[in-house]
């Protein structure tokens, strides 16, 4: 059975060489603190606990990591988009009554501009005025696409007409579907930080509090907050997914020390 505060490979991915794709958390029997081991391969020897040294899990491209704390799995991935391997490991857990973080159903409002911001104010967060249109966008706007094959991870700043014209000609498929709009206010800035656990780190930590607020309210481990900032505030515009490969020193520190426990103790 495993330990609450374990970090472990998934029963439902496997490498192609048949050996768990994440390593295993394995707890100090000195009670010193819990460390990271790899799995023994066929016909090798089990590792001797008390010789072993603490080492970081591979944060790789394409790697998921489940997280248990208590009775709670939190899956860590680079992207939780619909029909991802994410999102259908969150619903295998789901189906399975394991109590997992986020929730299929957390991960389809977040991945959908308008629904996002409409559950984060209802919370209590601050966040951009938008519309939804087929055509008509104030200038200047932040356009998301809200086709089938749109993504948070890409948005556009109009600022003129002619450029409008083009952007929403492209993000509606020549009309065919509505794309969400975001006015901006005179001397508006557009940022970006990750948020990892709802915390952030270096310069990020001027968005502390929206990324905090966001993370309570989705529960997603790992994601890109992309805000407006408005004189003194902050204001959350979407949720889009973050690369591990894109990670500062710091974030990449912190999102470490929550896989491996540290950051839980």
């Amino acid at each position: 059975m495993n330990n609450p505060g374990e970090i472990h490979p998934d029963p439902f991915r496997h490498s192609a060489t048949g050996v768990m794709s994440c390593v295993p958390l394995v707890h100090r029997p000195d009670g010193a603190g819990p460390e990271i081991t790899a799995p023994a391969l066929p016909g090798q020897k089990k590792p001797n606990h008390r010789n072993l040294v603490r080492r970081e899990a591979a944060i790789t491209r394409d790697t998921l990591f489940t997280v248990r704390q208590g009775d709670a799995y939190h899956i860590v991935s680079e992207d939780y988009a619909y029909k991802t391997e994410s999102y259908y490991r969150i619903l295998r857990h789901e189906l399975e009554g394991r109590n997992v973080r986020p929730s299929s159903a957390a991960i389809l409002d977040a991945c959908v501009v308008p629904i996002c911001l409409e559950r984060a104010h209802l919370a209590g967060i601050p966040v951009c005025e938008w519309g939804i249109s087929q055509g008509y966008a104030p200038l200047p706007s932040i356009v998301y696409g809200l086709n089938y094959f749109a993504t948070t991870a890409d948005h556009t700043v109009i600022h003129d007409h002619e450029s409008a014209k083009e952007v929403i000609k492209h993000i509606t498929n020549k009309g065919k579907y509505p794309f969400c709009y975001q006015k901006l206010e005179a001397g508006a800035e557009i940022g970006s930080c990750t948020a990892i656990f709802g915390k952030t780190a270096g310069t990020c930590r001027e968005a502390a509090d929206i990324a905090r607020a966001v993370y309570g309210l989705f529960e997603i481990p790992l994601f890109t907050l992309v805000y407006v900032k408005c004189g003194d505030r902050y204001l959350l515009s979407s949720l889009s997914p973050t690369r591990y490969s894109g990670l500062s020193a710091d974030e990449r520190t912190l999102l470490s020390a929550h896989l491996s426990h540290q950051e839980f103790l």
